[in-house]
């Protein structure tokens, strides 16, 4: 068994795809992914088996991955959204959006969006580390110009936050266009001076 198998097995549990009715639309989709471990780098994420990019719902999921890197390693971070973002590069201005919301401390937005994870428990998920990731009935506003969204609930916020991702024609795989995850949570407990 080679050292990326040894690591598939380690890092990635399982994903389900779980089908919910909406009366007059439709059928929505909702994913659930399940980690052991979360990667640390590029190469471990390229390792999971959902690396597979012509799912779109594993660049969403994967997307996450990479911004619970920044607190540990923001270039290897810059580097996880870079090969998410497909034939894109991060401009300054993307890099200079992830410094600013990651300041004061902030490294436990990204973290928010696992199962089990809340200002009173200081966003601390459930481990196996658990991810639901959705359809909206707008999700598939744009899908006929290669465009899809999808929605994560966090355990800090009352509304659902989103990414935006675009498809390649050439290849069918979805990239990373526009991930709007790291804005404002409710503060941790640890740093909200009237919990």
């Amino acid at each position: 068994m080679s050292f990326f198998d040894t690591l598939k097995n380690l890092t990635f549990g399982t994903i389900k795809a779980i089908s919910q009715t909406d009366t007059g639309t439709p059928q929505l989709q909702t994913w659930e992914f399940q980690f052991d471990t979360l990667p640390e780098n590029l190469e471990q994420l390229q390792a999971l088996n959902i690396c597979d990019l012509k799912k779109p719902q594993n660049t969403a999921a994967m997307t996450l991955l990479a911004l619970c890197v920044f607190p540990k390693s923001k270039e290897e971070c810059y580097r996880m959204i870079e090969f998410l973002n497909g034939p894109t590069v991060m401009s300054p201005r993307e890099k200079q959006f992830l410094n600013d919301r990651f300041m004061d401390g902030q490294g436990y937005v990204p973290y928010s969006y696992f199962e089990g994870s809340v200002p009173e428990n200081n966003y601390t998920p459930d481990k196996p580390y658990r991810l639901i990731i959705s359809e909206q009935a707008n999700s598939r506003d744009d899908l006929s110009i290669g465009y899809l969204t999808l929605y994560f609930k966090s355990g800090g916020a009352d509304s659902a936050r989103h990414v935006k991702l675009r498809r390649k024609e050439s290849t069918g795989e979805w990239f990373l266009y526009e991930q709007f995850l790291m804005v404002g949570v409710r503060r941790p407990a640890s740093q909200d001076p009237w919990a």
